[in-house]
């Protein structure tokens, strides 16, 4: 495995992307792990905080398919996976490709559709195919989904059902510019957008590489026993309904694998763990009602149970 590769990876979508977006780096960089571990990502906010502009940015320096779905009470799910409809030329059925027939689908407000609707996302973010009609499509790789909703517009939404938000990678939240950031902000688009002028950085090559090749990190035996028992400890936490599922153990896993590729090691440290276990984690967790009106509660639960798990020190790179 080259890390180097990895590090040109991070650096030049992390530049790319740095003409549309203003700060926000550590943010990217946990997108970048997400897509390198085939993931998905729920952002979490309030309009107006460049979530679209990301989304685009990401598609346009990848060099991927790009489509963007308004999530509405009336949308179905036909509407996402496409149809098949009578030709009546050919006097056949053609299949009509919907929106999720893309490598990068941005899922804006998603939770405004029904659950009938949501659940159409189901099968495509963990199986990578669609099924319309009996007929299994297979997806293109890559295949992304950011989704956005706003945590604080509750009017007329449907909340995601547990089982959709275990199937996203990490969960973020852009959080608002520093003053500096903005007024940068303003003066970079005060004369035209600069995502107009975008241009494409990566190729297939290059993205396979990185998605097939991240699992090569070395995971101690110690480092893997961390992350095990970080997740443990929200399975039995006084404040939590639920744990993390089996499926966030792997899911910090190799976020903490790819997280060290990308800044250059070919060993996690548990430092890589501890960095990634909020947004890998928090979404995953049932708070009991007595924390229900907490909107950060999952994260602040996270935050206590790294600092009560003891980290390896020693024996992580042999």
């Amino acid at each position: 495995m080259n890390v180097e590769k990895f590090v040109d990876f991070r650096e030049r979508l992390t530049e790319n992307i740095g003409e549309v977006i203003v700060g926000k780096k550590d943010r990217i960089d946990k997108i970048i792990v997400a897509f390198i571990c085939s993931g998905h990502v729920l952002l979490e906010d309030v309009p107006g905080l460049g979530k679209t502009k990301l989304a685009k940015a990401l598609s346009k320096s990848l060099n991927c398919s790009f489509k963007r779905i308004q999530f509405t009470p009336d949308l179905l799910p036909s509407d996402l996976t496409g149809i098949y409809f009578y030709n009546q030329k050919t006097s056949e059925f053609e299949f009509r490709k919907g929106p999720l027939l893309s490598q990068l689908v941005l899922a804006d407000e998603i939770n405004r559709a029904t659950p009938r609707t949501q659940s159409a996302l189901l099968e495509c973010m963990e199986e990578r195919q669609i099924t319309v009609e009996g007929n299994t499509v297979i997806l293109e790789s890559p295949f992304f989904v950011i989704a956005t909703q706003n945590p604080v517009e509750q009017f007329g939404t449907f909340p995601l059902p547990e089982a959709q938000l275990d199937r996203f990678f990490m969960r973020l939240s852009m959080g608002y510019p520093d003053y500096q950031e903005e007024k940068t902000m303003m003066k970079r688009f005060k004369e035209e957008d600069p995502l107009d002028s975008l241009q494409a950085i990566m190729s297939m090559e290059d993205i396979h590489y990185v998605q097939n090749n991240y699992h090569k990190v070395h995971l101690s035996e110690e480092v893997m026993e961390y992350i095990l028992n970080i997740v443990l400890s929200t399975r039995d936490h006084r404040e939590l309904e639920l744990g993390a599922s089996p499926r966030a153990s792997l899911n910090l896993m190799r976020g903490s694998q790819a997280l060290a590729a990308i800044k250059g090691r070919d060993y996690v440290l548990p430092e890589d763990v501890r960095e990634l276990a909020v947004p890998i984690l928090s979404h995953r967790l049932i708070l009991k009602s007595s924390m229900n009106s907490t909107i950060n509660g999952g994260e602040e639960i996270v935050e206590e149970i790294l600092q009560k798990v003891e980290a390896p020190l020693e024996a992580i790179r042999e």
